[in-house]
């Protein structure tokens, strides 16, 4: 079984740039405070790092 990741939209995307609010959606996040469970891969990290002064990641 794969590692899985539990990412929350803890900031408003309102002062982020359209490429960071594009990666956000694309993560599933639409709402503030929405959380989702995606698969622990290189291509999920680099996306979270791409927004993480706005997402909150905890590891399952």
């Amino acid at each position: 079984m794969a590692k899985m990741v539990k990412i929350t939209l803890t900031k408003s995307t309102i002062g982020a740039s359209p490429k960071q609010r594009a990666v956000v959606e694309a993560l599933g996040l639409k709402k503030l405070n929405k959380t989702v469970e995606l698969a622990d891969t290189p291509a999920t990290r680099g996306a979270i790092a791409k927004v993480s002064h706005l997402v909150k990641v905890e590891e399952i």
